[in-house]
C-alpha cells in the first residue's frame, strides 16, 4: 500500500527534491508577484493569491497567463 522509499537511489532523491523545490519556487514567485501588483479591486488580488496557494501549479500558470496582465506593477 505504501511506497518503499528506501529503494530510491541518491540521484533519484536529488531529482525529486529539485522538482519539488522548482514547483514551490514557481508558486511562491507568483504569490509574491500578485502581492506586489495593483489590481482593480483588493478582492481580485486575494482571489489570485488563493488560487496560487490552493492549486499550486495550475493556479500559478493561470496567474502567469491571465492574472498578471490584469494587474499593474507598483512604482
Amino acid at each position: 500500500m505504501f511506497a518503499d522509499f528506501s529503494a530510491l537511489t541518491t540521484n533519484q532523491w536529488i531529482v525529486i527534491i529539485a522538482a519539488v523545490a522548482a514547483c514551490f519556487s514557481f508558486s511562491a514567485w507568483t504569490i509574491l508577484d500578485a502581492w506586489k501588483r495593483d489590481f482593480e479591486s483588493a478582492n481580485e488580488k486575494v482571489l489570485w493569491m488563493q488560487i496560487c496557494i490552493f492549486v499550486p501549479i495550475l493556479g500559478s500558470l493561470a496567474y502567469l497567463f491571465l492574472g498578471r496582465k490584469r494587474g499593474s506593477k507598483r512604482v
